[in-house]
């Protein structure tokens, strides 16, 4: 069907208001109208919906679009019957929330003709019943929602996605639109595939949202830092993304103590309260909303001014839905995420008990999700080559890594090195296994292949195994090392890498971030800029951060002790922020607990208090955030079944939690000042020379009181759980 693009326009005008099309939607509606299957890659906010709503419109038959969730197809369906008031059955959506009258009145449009657009739930597709009515309907086209569901790979795969192709053969073929706002060329590809469309048109437009900065902070008292942040943007629109249901209600219950409009959203909530939440949002009776990642999908509301993520993602695809969900007007918003690579280490537990080809691919995923959360290079770059886009600057000014760049070497010796390993092996490998060869560290599968017999394992062993995924994740940037679609995350040397390790030229590179959040400490360098540059926000004052590193510098000398025992960076900076002059200013800055306050505060207290006065400085509010009584409860429960001698088994045990959990709150309470006398358990349960090792690893060799550092230095010997508890004994002896 061909249509004069005069009468496309003024239908355009007509059902949507506008006057012109956007980017690419003309040609693919067109695509579309000639009856050819067409494959849509467009990122959130690009206009999706439009590109199969209007052919619907001026199409004979009844258009079927499949999508995954029931409040995506109400909305989009009131979004139609707002543009053709006249007829509400002209859009209808079929799925289980519907009753037996409603389901009636669908059936009796579809069958008049009357209805244009039919949504439909995958599950609902598959309905003998539905299929049924779906024969004896003219269908115009069917267009996949989401598409990225189909795939393993995708960030949100749906088993029944994948019976879409089956179903269409048996209603009766008609032109196949796919679309999606996140997909590899390995999703795509999978897409394509399974839809039966491999000679469709693709469009793919571009996936950089040039107005949306890009964040990533240390997971160092989040919930505070959340609260600042919100409080220093009053009345802007935000979504916060939590992994669990659990988490979301801590949040919002605590946003909502500290006077801060928000409600929550998540799947274990009634369908009615789901929907009223999401209301309110759209209608900013809230200013906020913290759910679970199903929040947002579909939604049109173009004003957030900022996503933040509580938890990593589990894929880049569905950081990049997430975020894209900010600044759909046009104007800038921020994405800040929050990351400990402990979160890591819970999202692999969760993959336990899953198909090994599951855990295999959710776990590939979750490694290009650290790398981007860890990398020191432009965030913006490594998101867009990710869906295999190139963006031509270095410094897109628009991300904590560009606004705060670091030092860069010549990195030549080091990429020939990676280059020489992969054409030296006869399989390909991921970047994983690469980087342990080069590093010099085994497993069993590099044991398997004996390829810790080869001359190059170990060649570049002097630096860490992380260092070396650095490097080849800056070789895929630079397209001198690519990634095999088939067997997603296999490595090959290109043609541009060939010619690279033949005649190598200056290649600059940045080694891998390191978080303050695990205490990083370089105190050897007190140069202001790197101070500032350092500082995981760029909001405190760079100057009074580096008085006070001195200061500590100073201090631990006199007392002997390793700096990060008096105050770690987090709380160095936060004292740049909100510049505090009493104990109590001093306590409510994060990792600050009222015992450290007192113990070490009074020099800190003097040396702001003058630099405020020699300054003349205007210090913010007190800022003071207030406690969740489910929290406070837990604590003092805590505090006394400890006073009490109770085993820790039986004191999580009472208090619904794991033991991972309860130590977890117990850190918090330690953190914040309160001392806990856990020898009596630590005595039952761990030998007296290991919690000598461990302690004394602390007191001389620690840089900072990070778990996973000690995990490193003290080897597979000593178990996580033995460090974490010794580590509470001398945070409570020595450091508090």
């Amino acid at each position: 069907m061909t249509t004069d693009p005069a009468v496309l326009y003024a239908k355009l005008k007509e059902f949507f208001g506008f006057d012109a099309f956007k980017g690419d939607q003309e040609a693919i509606i067109h695509n579309l109208l000639d009856g050819k299957d067409t494959f849509v890659l467009m990122p959130t906010g690009g206009g999706k919906s439009l590109c199969f709503q209007l052919p619907a419109l001026v199409m004979p038959g009844t258009a079927i679009v499949i999508s995954p969730l029931i409040a995506l197809m109400k909305n989009q369906v009131d979004v139609i019957r707002g543009f053709v008031e006249e007829q509400n059955g002209i859009a209808h959506f079929l799925n289980s929330s519907l009753n037996k009258a409603q389901i009636q009145e669908v059936r009796k449009d579809l069958l008049s003709g009357v209805t244009k657009l039919l949504y439909v739930a995958p599950e609902s597709l598959t309905k003998e019943e539905n299929v049924g009515l779906l024969r004896e309907v003219n269908i115009s086209f069917y267009a996949v929602d989401e598409a990225h569901c189909i795939s393993e790979w995708g960030h949100d795969f749906r088993p029944e996605y994948r019976r879409i192709r089956d179903m269409v053969r048996t209603i009766g073929r008609a032109p196949i639109i796919a679309l999606t706002a996140t997909a590899t060329p390995k999703v795509q590809n999978d897409i394509q595939k399974n839809l039966g469309i491999m000679d469709a048109t693709v469009f793919k437009s571009s996936f950089n949202r040039p107005n949306l900065c890009y964040e990533v902070r240390d997971k160092v008292d989040p919930e505070k830092d959340i609260i600042r942040y919100i409080k220093q943007n009053p009345g802007k629109s935000g979504i916060i993304y939590c992994l669990s249901r659990k988490k979301v209600e801590e949040i919002a219950n605590l946003l909502n103590i500290n006077g801060i409009k928000v409600l929550p959203y998540h799947a274990g909530l009634d369908a009615r309260t789901r929907a009223e939440n999401q209301d309110r949002f759209l209608m900013e009776d809230v200013d906020v909303i913290v759910a679970t990642i199903a929040f947002g999908m579909g939604i049109d509301k173009p004003d957030v001014r900022f996503v933040i993520h509580y938890d990593i993602p589990k894929s880049i695809e569905g950081y990049y839905q997430e975020t894209g969900r900010a600044g759909r007007d046009g104007e800038n918003a921020e994405c800040i995420t929050y990351y400990s690579y402990k979160d890591i280490l819970k999202l692999e537990k969760f993959m336990q008990g899953k198909p090994v080809s599951e855990q295999e691919i959710g776990r590939q995923l979750l490694m290009e999700t650290v790398a981007y959360a860890e990398t020191n290079q432009c965030r913006r770059k490594m998101l867009l080559n990710y869906f295999g886009e190139d963006y031509p600057k270095d410094n897109c000014g628009m991300c904590d890594n560009c606004l705060n760049p670091k030092p860069t070497f010549d990195g030549r010796k080091e990429m020939c090195l990676v280059i020489r390993l992969i054409k030296s092996l006869p399989e390909h490998f991921k970047i994983e296994h690469l980087s342990m060869v080069l590093s010099g560290h085994s497993n069993a599968m590099i044991k398997s292949y004996k390829h810790d017999s080869l001359p190059l394992f170990g060649a570049g062993k002097d630096h860490s195994e992380k260092f070396w995924s650095v490097v080849i994740h800056q070789g895929l940037l630079l397209h001198l090392l690519d990634k095999e679609i088939e067997t997603y995350g296999l490595l090959y040397v290109t043609d541009k890498g060939e010619k690279f390790y033949e005649d190598p030229y200056e290649i600059r590179l940045v080694e891998d971030r390191i978080f303050l959040g695990k205490g990083s400490d370089d105190e050897d360098d007190e140069d202001l800029a790197n101070d500032k540059a350092a500082m995981k926000g760029g909001g405190g004052d760079a100057t009074l951060f580096s008085m006070l590193k001195s200061l500590r510098k100073d201090m631990s000398r006199k007392l002997n002790l390793q700096p990060w025992i008096i105050f770690g960076d987090p709380a160095l900076e936060d004292m740049s922020i909100q510049y505090p002059i009493t104990f109590e200013e001093l306590h409510n800055c994060q990792g600050v607990g009222e015992g450290k306050a007192r113990k070490y505060g009074k020099e800190f207290i003097e040396l702001i208090h003058r630099y405020v006065e020699e300054n003349d400085i205007t210090r913010p509010e007190d800022f003071v955030v207030k406690s969740a009584p489910t929290k406070s409860a837990n604590k003092i429960y805590i505090i006394q079944s400890v006073d009490r001698r109770l085993s820790l088994e039986d004191i999580a045990d009472a208090r619904g939690m794991d033991l991972d959990e309860l130590l977890d709150e117990i850190e918090v309470i330690v953190s914040s000042g309160t001392k806990l006398d856990l020898n009596y358990y630590i005595r039952q349960v761990i030998d007296d020379d290991v919690v000598e090792d461990i302690y004394e690893y602390f007191k001389s060799e620690a840089t900072s009181d990070s778990v996973e550092d000690a995990m490193k230095i003290l080897g597979p010997d000593y178990e996580e759980f033995e460090i974490r508890l010794v580590r509470i004994k001398f945070l409570c002896e020595i450091a508090s």
